[in-house]
């Protein structure tokens, strides 16, 4: 059995981590890998407070081995999520964009274990000096917001920045994968869209097949339905955002923006301080630069465009889409360079236990080899 720093802090028999994915991560996948040794995680972004509660007692009910809920810390309601967490004595936090140093003291007090997401060498060191348990380390392979270093470069530089352990995401789907990061320096794996791809996650039938059928060109990082980076499969929808003009974006950003207020309850103000918030979170995410803020150029305070901020509520409109409705014509589908090298859908509990023995036996080759 491989143990590592991250299996000793967060009570898991394998060093693997179900990455939080809007819409797929809930309490069916999430108890799926946790049962199965690995961390599950919920993504309690696209969820209202009724149905993050909801979601965290019926992964405790199918689950007894310690599992997490993905923050996002800048949403208008974080400490209300954060006092919910705590109640429903959820054992392990994490951060979709850069955690406040508030949030962390207050979970930390409750016992939480926190886990924040890094880019950048500097936003883990960052996140190190306010009291962040261990840091996920994304490289520019994964899916979603992503950066601009690739995995092989960010986690060795990362992991020698930081006294916490490191978990290594983005282009991580087998055993071999675990141990190159674990020689990287980091102490686990996180994968999104190979859990994605198993037969435990929700998402319908038909998406898994566009996923299992892209080939290693099958993604392309756009900046057309957010303002930020972002890795998603190649489709046709994805070829039209890119072609459409300034005028056709932000026609299709506001109409996206209305209908996430209408599913969601928010108003406008709070929408609209929503989009703000989450375009502003992600950019210090991924590339760590700040608007102009220049008078006559359609710029609110703080850098960000009317259309940027409008953008932002194109994600979680166009991932439920794909996602729960399986408009694979309309919806967005984030995905890591990955997809293309995966050809099956394992249950969590076969994935892992592969995982695990191709990595035990890599590691024997390398003693082996050591020992020559």
């Amino acid at each position: 059995m491989i143990r590592t720093r991250l299996t000793e802090l967060l009570g898991i028999r394998y060093p693997v981590v179900q990455a939080a994915m809007g819409y797929v991560s809930g309490p069916r996948l999430a108890a799926a890998t946790s049962n199965a040794g690995g961390l599950g995680q919920i993504a309690s972004a696209t969820m209202s407070l009724a149905e993050l509660e909801g979601a965290i007692a019926e992964t405790a009910g199918r689950t007894g081995a310690p599992f997490g809920v993905n923050l996002r810390a800048d949403a208008p309601d974080a400490a209300q999520r954060v006092k919910l967490i705590i109640a429903g004595r959820v054992p392990v936090v994490s951060f979709a964009q850069a955690p406040r140093p508030e949030l962390i003291s207050a979970l930390k007090e409750a016992g939480v274990i926190t886990i924040a997401s890094a880019g950048a060498r500097r936003h883990a060191e960052k996140a190190a000096a306010w009291g962040i348990d261990a840091v996920i380390a994304t490289g520019s392979e994964g899916g979603g917001h992503v950066g601009a270093v690739p995995t092989s470069l960010l986690i060795p530089q990362v992991a020698a920045a930081v006294d916490i352990p490191v978990i290594a995401a983005g282009g991580f789907l087998d055993g071999r994968g675990l141990v190159a990061a674990l020689a990287w320096g980091a102490a686990g794996v996180a994968m999104g869209t190979r859990f994605l791809l198993t037969s435990d996650s929700p998402v319908p039938d038909a998406v898994k097949q566009v996923y299992l059928a892209a080939g290693l060109d099958g993604t392309v990082v756009t900046t057309r339905v957010d303002g930020v980076p972002h890795r998603v499969l190649r489709t046709s929808m994805v070829d039209q955002l890119n072609r459409e003009g300034r005028a056709g974006g932000l026609v299709r950003a506001a109409r996206n923006a209305a209908a996430f207020r209408g599913r969601s309850g928010l108003s406008w103000r709070e929408a609209i301080g929503q989009g703000r918030a989450l375009h502003w979170g992600m950019g210090r995410r991924g590339t760590g630069r700040r608007g102009t803020g220049r008078r006559g150029t359609g710029r609110r305070e703080g850098g960000l465009s009317w259309r940027q901020v409008l953008m932002a509520a194109n994600t979680p409109v166009l991932l439920r889409a794909a996602m729960v409705d399986g408009r694979t014509d309309l919806g967005l589908m984030s995905s890591g360079q990955v997809a293309g090298l995966i050809e099956d859908l394992p249950s969590c509990a076969e994935l892992i236990g592969a995982i695990m023995r191709e990595a035990e036996v890599g590691l024997e080759r390398i003693a082996t080899l050591r020992s020559e």
